[in-house]
């Protein structure tokens, strides 16, 4: 008897493989606005429900790291208020960047989420053993990745995307 596997069957089998999730910055953990003070320095707004769907799935052994094209102070501050460890900014090549990566963490792409927004992201997207888009990422993104969250950058996009791994592993769908 042939079997077939639907979407939610593919999905689950990517999200039993995730070992380690990778999220852009600007545009998918905040709403992609740079708001710059008078000094100089640069605020974003990062959501709580991320927040604390990424202090979930690092409980349970699914570390995260971020990348970014900008460098910005209040990434770092985030990043250790998460317990994130693994933070690169300033990134002009994220592919080759993430090659680094697979090559340190010893993994197969196959064992890494990556969750983008815009075109500078297609490369690793299209790379990722499951990838992810926010809601309201350009189009060509959102075409190119195994799933779009309803939520836009900012706005808990990260939360569903780590909330749907961690269903479809713990269901192991």
């Amino acid at each position: 008897m042939r079997m077939t596997f639907n979407q939610e069957d593919i999905l689950g089998e990517k999200a039993n493989r995730i070992k380690l999730i990778l999220l852009d910055v600007d545009g998918t953990l905040t709403d992609g606005q740079l708001i710059f003070g008078p000094g100089g320095e640069t605020f974003k707004s990062f959501n709580v429900k991320d927040g604390l769907g990424i202090y979930l799935i690092q409980k349970e052994g699914i570390p995260i790291g971020l990348i970014s094209g900008r460098w910005s102070k209040v990434v770092e501050d985030r990043a250790k208020e998460l317990g994130i460890s693994h933070v690169w900014q300033s990134v002009k090549d994220k592919l080759g960047l993430f090659k680094e990566i697979l090559k340190e963490f010893r993994l197969e792409s196959e064992d890494v989420a990556f969750m983008g927004d815009d075109l500078n992201d297609l490369p690793l997207l299209r790379e990722a053993g499951f990838s992810a888009a926010t809601g309201d990422a350009t189009l060509e993104v959102r075409e190119a990745v195994d799933y779009v969250t309803k939520r836009d950058g900012g706005k808990g996009a990260v939360r569903e995307f780590i909330d749907l791994i961690r269903e479809k592993r713990v269901k192991g769908v």
